[in-house]
């Protein structure tokens, strides 16, 4: 406890701010009163004193308020407002348990699926979507996505059809942080790319931070998507789930001790492989994945939380090509009421990547992967009703496995190969204070100090002049360099460390009621990097640290923005501008071999990246059409000059687009309930062609076709465009009241659009000219899926 007693010291510093009149304090838990599963971001609201507070990830609230009576308010998107007057003359804990406001208000609309600006709030860049809108939302194979979801904000793309993670504000996909119950998951994609792995029927809550990211979260450079899981019901059984037409799932939960303890179990598998099987494909192509949650709460000060998440993916070719990954996490949490204003959340979790290969064919199998432990203790202080403290510690300790080749009969022909494991340890210490400074004026402001160590291995290889890469300016060429050397170092050596101070800061000046302008910076530092030349992430892909040779990628962003609700929140506005840059941004090498590569800093250069750019959302709240429209001008680019000035640099040092650049990025997004049996959804998505590099000319020699290429993603693809409808039929309670079902019928790119996935050129046979060759992936998609719930 000697670590929760110098935190404690160390907040003390903030406190000798409050008041001195004497002050009692109002905490508790909300949860939902048909479940018992608590309630995230609920508004708890004290009008006479123009204060209030927001639940946080487990639920839990704190006020300091002088001695008197007051009249609390509990208000709660789709929930029934709860007002209760409390004599606070002690301090005095509580349980609020919210209805549905759709149980006994039945001719209310309800538009829980759209969140409103929160004015005062200097929390921005920050994007929400309830799981009811996701549901409803029409997608490719019927298969609720979250993440597909989210490319409907502004802000958001990805690389196109088909392919797997999201792009934020201009950063790649490895420039994402994505937490499901604070476990890192690196792979966020089913079937490369054209599902993601999170089960919604398991998902309690999502955000996705864009800017103005809070000092708690660290190690990535673009974005967080912090997700969380449900805790389950612990006031009785209950089950759901869906059919659709190549996937369902399944999900059930219930008490362990009734009112104490619950369980939440959920699974998915998608099955389309089993009709190819009846026409004697003998390829497969499909996933599986578990969701689990367990929670106990031991007494009315101490909670125990178990999470977990398995899922594979299996792509079989002939029985001759096996390609199986996934990721594997565990989180086991406590959470402690430390004082009536402290709370605190200690959490043990591991997290595993894996990816194999097996090739029967050349009878060898290839495994990868990346897992880490990860230690995490944070604290939640609620000094008084004008500053909270958030502090903590994390510590991550890595282990890096990039490859290992294993031969599987006598007569492979392939020896044995294992690429060197690599270790680093990370930490962390952070702190962000939320303050009122006035009645117009809000900020949030913090550090957060980051070191990584990277812990020494079997060998590593040793260069002239510490360069890996060697340059030859009479060829214009860039070239690997031939190791001089090789060291070994035991696992508790640090051969390389990194230390960091990330300062982050927020603010919100109110206008008035309705309108507000905002402001934020934060730097954050990247110590992992995925080794990738593709414009979206791929199985194959190989994470490694930052070490000798490979530096730290640095981020600074500002951004500012209007915000303002408009006809008492029927509608509102969001208008963001930001620009970024990013430091050690790595590069590859024209011809850069990254496959099996045991020593990859001979394929890479350090760079820099900038992004910016303009975004608009622009929602209807409220009534029976409801929707969105976001738009997003921006820009995005990379740049890698010569080390010295006798060296070119990459694309002749020249700034270009990266590979997930968009000038333009359009979505509207529409909700009409026709009457409590069917609700209609409409999407439609316009966005520039993705930066790519087509040859402009070619040479012969000796018979051979040469072609010759432009600067590097000079070109692009054709604009994408689509448009999706869905309809969603809930039949009449008939019999058993406790059964719900509904039907989902979606049409995914209605005008059948043939989107380029990508352009490749050939030489025709005939006419032996050149000529370019369009590959899409999808046209016009039915679907159809059953979702039950009793």
């Amino acid at each position: 406890m000697q670590i929760q007693k110098l935190l404690f010291l160390f907040a003390c510093f903030f406190s000798c701010l409050a008041s001195a009149q004497e002050t009692f304090v109002i905490s508790g838990t909300i949860t939902d009163a048909a479940s018992n599963e608590t309630l995230i971001g609920v508004n708890v609201l004290v009008p006479s004193e123009s204060t209030g507070v927001v639940t946080n990830e487990y639920g839990f609230f704190s006020i300091k308020l002088p001695e008197g009576t007051y009249d609390i308010q509990i208000s709660y998107l789709g929930y029934q407002t709860i007002s209760r007057q409390i004599n606070l003359n002690q301090n005095t804990s509580v349980t609020f348990e919210m209805t549905e406001a759709s149980e006994n208000l039945e001719e209310v609309v309800i538009s829980d699926d759209i969140e409103r600006i929160d004015i005062e709030s200097p929390a921005m860049s920050v994007n929400k979507l309830s799981i009811n809108t996701i549901q409803k939302l029409p997608v490719v194979f019927g298969e609720v996505d979250i993440v597909k979801s989210l490319l409907l904000l502004p802000g958001v793309s990805n690389a196109g059809e088909g392919s797997s993670g999201f792009n934020v504000r201009g950063g790649a996909a490895d420039q994402n942080l994505i937490l499901l119950d604070e476990a890192t998951i690196f792979n966020s994609s089913h079937l490369f790319g054209f599902f993601s792995v999170f089960n919604p029927d398991a998902i309690k809550d999502l955000k996705l931070y864009k800017g103005g990211i809070p000092a708690k979260y660290g190690g990535r450079v673009s974005s967080v998507l912090d997700i969380y899981q449900r805790d389950g019901n612990s006031k009785e059984f209950k089950a759901q789930g869906g059919i659709g037409i190549i996937s369902s799932r399944l999900l059930a939960e219930g008490p362990i001790v009734k009112d104490k303890g619950s369980f939440l179990i959920g699974g998915r598998s998608s099955y389309a492989h089993l009709f190819l099987k009846l026409t004697d494909n003998e390829n497969s192509a499909y996933f599986y994945d578990l969701n689990t949650k367990l929670n106990y709460r031991i007494d009315a000060k101490n909670k125990l939380l178990f999470s977990g998440y398995f899922g594979r993916d299996v792509f079989n070719i002939s029985e001759n090509f096996e390609n199986t990954y996934g990721n594997t996490v565990f989180n086991l949490r406590w959470n402690r009421l430390n004082s009536d204003n402290l709370f605190s959340n200690l959490s043990l979790i591991y997290s595993d990547y894996y990816y194999g290969l097996k090739l029967n064919f050349v009878q060898f199998n290839w495994d990868s992967g990346i897992k880490n432990i990860n230690l995490k203790y944070d604290f939640n202080h609620y000094l008084n009703d004008q500053f909270q403290l958030k502090y903590g510690l994390h510590s991550t300790y890595y282990i890096f496995n990039p490859g290992e080749i294993i031969p599987t009969g006598e007569d492979s022909g392939i020896n044995y190969l294992k690429l060197n494991n690599k270790y680093a340890l990370e930490n962390a210490l952070y702190f962000s204070v939320e303050h009122d400074i006035s009645d117009k004026i809000t900020a949030e402001y913090g550090a957060r100090l980051s070191s990584f160590l990277r812990l020494g291995q079997d060998e590593l290889n040793i260069y002239e002049d510490d360069l890996p890469v060697v340059y030859n300016e009479a060829q214009d060429i860039y070239s690997e360099a031939t190791p001089i050397g090789v060291r070994s170092d035991s696992r508790s050596k640090i051969i390389e460390s990194f230390l960091n101070i990330e300062p982050r800061f927020s603010i919100s000046y109110k206008i008035n009621r309705n309108q507000s302008v905002k402001g934020s910076y934060n730097r954050m530092t990247q110590y992992l990097h995925l080794i990738s030349n593709t414009s979206s992430p791929t199985p194959t892909d190989v994470w490694t640290p930052s070490g000798p040779y490979i530096e730290p990628q640095i981020l600074d962003q500002v951004a500012v923005g209007y915000f303002r609700n408009i006809d008492n929140g029927a509608f509102s506005l969001e208008v963001e501008s930001f620009y970024k840059k990013i430091q050690n941004r790595i590069d590859y090498l024209n011809g850069a071999n990254l496959i099996a590569n045991n020593a990859i800093e001979t394929a890479i250069l350090n760079g820099r990246a900038r992004a910016y750019g303009l975004e608009v959302l622009l929602k209807k709240n409220t009534g029976k059409f409801t929707g969105w429209f976001a738009y997003t001008l921006s820009r995005s680019e990379q740049q890698t000059p010569g080390r010295t000035p006798n060296e070119s640099g990459i694309n002749n040092g020249e700034w270009y687009n990266t590979n997930f650049d968009k000038t333009h990025d359009l979505s509207l997004t529409t909700s009409y309930d026709l009457n409590k049996k069917w609700q209609f959804n409409a999407n439609f998505v316009f966005q520039t062609g993705l930066a790519t590099t087509y040859p402009n000319g070619r040479y012969e020699y000796m018979d051979l076709s040469v072609p010759v290429y432009s600067n590097r993603n000079s070109n692009r693809l054709p604009s994408y465009h689509r448009m999706d409808l869905s309809a969603t039929f809930t039949p009449n309670k008939k019999g058993n009241k406790s059964y719900e079902s509904s039907w989902n019928f979606g049409i995914y790119n209605i005008y059948n659009r043939k989107n380029a996935y990508s352009i490749s050129f050939r030489e025709n046979l005939d006419t032996q000219r050149n000529e370019a060759v369009k590959l899409s992936l999808f046209g016009i998609i039915p679907s159809v899926t059953y979702n039950f719930k009793f």
